[in-house]
């Protein structure tokens, strides 16, 4: 049986915090500012992590940063997709407040029916740039004094509305596309990034390039924020990973059915893909390289370290990389698995370290929490739906609770359904538009979202969904509209070719990754064409 979450972070960090603080003082004690390095993982799910229990991924980079960090176990991203989660990290707003509801480039309206998909809704129109009447998070930084700087996966706007043009002084390798157009390995065709030599490592070199800004700049103050492409697929490893996991999948035990049906797709339960751990063993490399030289260059000790992720792994779409099970759902999904992320701080020289919260916070928080540690004065008209951790972080401070909302009007690649969400201390309650019902949970006694409680909870239910209501026309939310060419019959079609075509198709595929003579092409995606 699976150990839960909670239990095996407590577990971990009370080891963990038994190894020795560095002594003596430190070198940048004297500066003002304190430095942040944001750092940001896309679709990394909160079960692909070794120290919270998983079997088969390596994180032991992101595991020593979370044995010194403030863990939250209940750590929201702003969406279940990503553009969404990004433009909340960056507003400290809400989807529905800030507009950007989906990942840009997705078709809505009438436009929907070029997919195929033959939905009962027409997906509603979202913002397509992250609005330039926000103040972003670098914005306000830089307006304090910090040098900041941006890596990796933007997608938060097309030319006009890229890094550079929401506060970020540097920016290396963020436009519009959300995804690695040249895989992981150079050639990276990103007009945002220069190729140095077939064969180099994504993942790596926007590490370099932001260690390379971090040393260049560590006499001032700095936000540096690294967004990684990993893991969002096309999924790409070395040959040399790929053997180490599919050994280890051997030895895990390889189960005979690694997919079962969702709703409208087919689901990953289990880990066990050889590529995408490949995938996620060298961001967390990556990672290791950022956190080593901040030790080098004697900022260790004057820099907030933050990780999280944008949305939950992908189990359903895409990929089909990865399980997030025992949270239900993951990328595109309105459950757990879909939005509780990752969510680690580091704050150098406090009594959090190696303590783990279970007090829920979003993306919306960042916000508020870096201003403050920054000395900055809140934005509050601002970051209108993030509040500052600090007092918990520092104080162990208990927190006031409230309402938490999310607003996806769209179907997502990965089986979703158009639906809004809102949580309150122990209940979440999400409502579909689709049949225009509502399920209802308690997350303290059922995190996996396995016991539909509505029928019970009339009055409770019918309360939680009026304020979610009220809170979305307050904010001025785009909801989906009914498809009046909506055929069952074409439906149905399509829903049988996804149990008789496509979950077959995933079987086999898995399996073959595993086989001992896998070659995806001659020189496995480019990795092994190296410097000179």
């Amino acid at each position: 049986m699976k150990l839960s979450y909670i239990f095996l972070i407590t577990v971990f960090l009370i080891f963990s915090s038994c190894q020795t603080k560095k002594e003596g003082g430190s070198k940048t004690e004297q500066k003002q500012k304190t430095n942040i390095v944001f750092i940001l993982a896309d679709d990394f799910g909160l079960e692909d992590m070794s120290f919270v229990g998983s079997p088969y991924y390596e994180t032991p980079h992101i595991d020593k940063l979370a044995s010194r960090s403030m863990v939250f176990t209940q750590g929201y991203a702003g969406s279940r997709v990503c553009s969404p989660s990004r433009a909340t990290i960056m507003t400290g707003k809400f989807t529905a407040r800030h507009g950007v509801t989906n990942w840009i480039g997705e078709k809505f309206g009438e436009d929907w029916h070029s997919m195929g998909r033959h939905d009962k809704l027409l997906p509603a129109d979202y913002v397509h740039n992250l609005p330039k009447e926000d103040t972003t998070l670098a914005e306000a930084l830089q307006e304090n004094g910090y040098t900041t700087f941006f890596a990796g996966k933007w997608h938060l706007g097309d030319e006009g509305s890229y890094p550079e043009d929401h506060g970020f002084q540097f920016n290396i390798g963020g436009w519009d596309k959300g995804s690695p157009m040249g895989g992981y390995y150079s050639p990276f065709d990103n007009p945002k990034l220069e190729n140095k030599y077939d064969g180099e490592n994504l993942s790596i070199r926007l590490a370099k390039e932001t260690n390379d800004f971090i040393t260049m700049h560590r006499d001032s103050s700095f936000f540096a924020f690294l967004s990684f492409y990993a893991v969002h697929g096309p999924i790409e490893t070395t040959q040399e990973k790929w053997n180490k996991y599919r050994q280890k999948a051997i030895v895990n035990g390889i189960a005979n059915d690694g997919f079962t049906m969702e709703k409208k797709l087919p689901i990953r339960v289990t880990q066990d893909n050889p590529i995408y751990a490949g995938l996620v063993e060298t961001m967390d490399d990556a990672i290791g390289l950022v956190l080593d030289n901040l030790k080098d260059v004697g900022l260790d000790e004057n820099t907030i370290i933050i990780f999280t992720s944008d949305n939950g792994g992908v189990s359903s779409g895409d990929a089909f990389s990865t399980s997030n099970l025992p949270y239900r759902g993951g990328k595109g999904y309105h459950w757990e698995g879909g939005i509780r992320e990752p969510y680690l701080i580091y704050v150098p020289n406090q009594t959090s370290e190696g303590m783990a919260s279970e007090y829920p916070v979003t993306g919306a928080d960042f916000y508020p929490t870096i201003l403050d540690y920054a000395n900055i004065e809140l934005k509050p008209e601002q970051h209108k739906d993030g509040i500052s951790l600090k007092s918990l972080i520092n104080e162990g401070a208990l927190l006031p609770e409230r309402s938490l909302f999310w607003h996806y009007p769209h179907y997502g690649n990965q089986g979703g359904d158009p639906s809004s969400v809102i949580r309150k201390g122990d209940w979440k309650l999400i409502h579909y538009y689709e049949e225009n019902t509502n399920e209802l949970y308690n997350l303290q006694t059922d995190p996996y979202e396995s016991q539909n409680l509505v029928a019970g909870n009339s009055e409770l239910t019918e309360s939680l969904y009026e304020e979610l209501k009220n809170w979305l026309i307050e904010v001025g939310a785009k909801f989906p509209e009914k498809d009046e060419k909506f055929d069952t019959e074409k439906r149905s079609e399509y829903d049988k070719k996804i149990v008789n075509e496509l979950l077959p198709k995933l079987e086999e595929e898995r399996l073959k990754f595993l086989e001992k003579d896998y070659q995806p092409n001659k020189n496995w995606w480019g990795s092994k064409t190296t410097k000179d």
